[in-house]
């Protein structure tokens, strides 16, 4: 059974907000003091890391779903929640996550390190203590704890290696890693014996070494989706070397030159910017061929049988592989965020009906209690605050229409 999961679904949710608290000093004979109710904790975030120790995406195929922890509520006495905990969750270096629906990218975690908040958590709601001023001299009312907001990602793996083997099936792609690096590939005279790409460290020294990729084997039509291809193309695009391996014995009846022009147009077809990638171009079954078709070939060759010229292609590899590493700049690990949308802004849902769209608008209604009077006037004066009146006029809301932000609905009264 296969190991090696390159594509998964991913369900995350940050820690929900914890709520604050309602509560005032008791002092002697002070019955009622000021308000002294806590803030709620906020809600631990949920992290995307790249790890060069995990290896695949293989832990979220059967457990997709991940939480943080919520915030911890406000108490009296001014004491405020702790916070959530952070959930940190490690995926392969080359991990690409898109929103599953919309297929957008969100995050191209490319190095050791790299860090991507997945799912915020949410805002720990404020106590009364907070809401004490001139005019509000005893609020009966605390914020709720932010709810976190719940998404679903896929989450694609494109490997890391210095070089890709390119090749069709049955070309000595397995033979070839699995005799100069720690790799066991599975071997067979058959197609399609690699039905999942193999990484290997091939070492030639104490200060030389670079990973090779054994990709599944192409075929005319791959970039289409024929064959095995399709689905294994992506792993090219890392890779800072192409090595295309062509069969000299040409047991199909695809004769070598016939072969390298396939696998270039199809390597070309699926991304034209590859053709551009440091490549060399390796005969191999030598041990298998007679001395004039050896020497029509005006490539190098070898046989990873015999290991007849193996090591001088691999010294040519890691020179190809040395120059490319030389060119690239030094990246440190970063963190990527996508802030989301602050601005209000308004949608016509129906007849007179519209939704309010942004996040801090949507903010102040999950933070209060819609259901008390108090807390509606503070709803009230924030939406007056964000410009919300006059953003709803100047979108054509009559009074009387009904308006939506989340989960919450009024009838519109303009501003006198």
């Amino acid at each position: 059974m296969s190991v090696f999961v390159d594509e998964a679904q991913l369900n995350v949710k940050g820690g929900q907000g914890g709520a604050g608290c309602v509560a005032f000093r008791r002092e002697g004979p002070e019955a009622m003091g000021g308000p002294n109710g806590g803030d709620g904790g906020k809600g631990g975030d949920i992290w995307l890391v790249a790890d060069r120790n995990v290896a695949s995406l293989l832990a979220f195929r059967d457990h997709p779903h991940r939480r943080a922890k919520d915030g911890v509520h406000g108490k009296g006495k001014d004491l405020h929640g702790r916070r959530g905990e952070d959930l940190i969750i490690a995926v392969p270096e080359g991990t690409v996550a898109r929103d599953m629906y919309t297929g957008e990218v969100l995050a191209d975690l490319v190095n050791h390190g790299d860090r991507w908040m997945a799912s915020p958590g949410g805002r720990g709601g404020r106590g009364n203590a907070k809401f004490f001023n001139n005019r509000r001299r005893e609020p009966t009312f605390a914020e709720q704890g932010e709810e976190a907001t719940e998404r679903w990602l896929k989450l694609e793996l494109k490997l890391m290696a210095d070089v890709a083997l390119v090749g069709f099936p049955n070309a000595g792609k397995s033979t070839f890693i699995s005799t100069v690096s720690a790799a066991k590939p599975k071997i067979a005279n058959y197609p399609f014996t690699t039905l999942e790409p193999h990484l290997g460290v091939v070492r030639i020294d104490d200060t030389t070494e670079f990973i090779m990729a054994d990709i599944p084997g192409l075929i005319e039509g791959a970039s289409e989706g024929r064959g095995l291809g399709h689905q294994f193309l992506r792993h090219i695009e890392r890779a800072r070397v192409l090595c295309y391996l062509i069969d000299l014995v040409a047991l199909d009846g695809i004769s070598p030159d016939e072969q390298l022009r396939i696998l270039q147009h199809e390597v070309g077809n699926y991304r034209p910017d590859l053709l551009e990638r440091p490549f060399i171009i390796v005969g191999t079954k030598t041990d298998s061929i007679d001395a004039d078709t050896l020497a029509a070939w005006p490539h190098p060759s070898m046989s990873a049988i015999t290991m007849t010229n193996v090591r001088s292609i691999i010294g040519s590899l890691a020179q190809q592989v040395k120059y490319a590493r030389q060119a690239e700049p030094t990246v440190e690990a970063t963190i990527i965020m996508r802030p989301d949308t602050e601005h209000a802004w308004v949608e016509q849902m129906g007849e007179n009906e519209y939704r309010i769209h942004g996040r801090n608008a949507e903010r102040v209604v999950a933070l209060n209690d819609v259901t008390t009077p108090v807390a509606l006037n503070y709803i009230d004066e924030k939406f007056a605050k964000l410009g919300i009146p006059k953003l709803l006029s100047k979108a054509g809301v009559r009074e009387g229409d009904v308006v939506w932000v989340a989960q919450f609905s009024f009838e519109f009264v303009p501003e006198v």
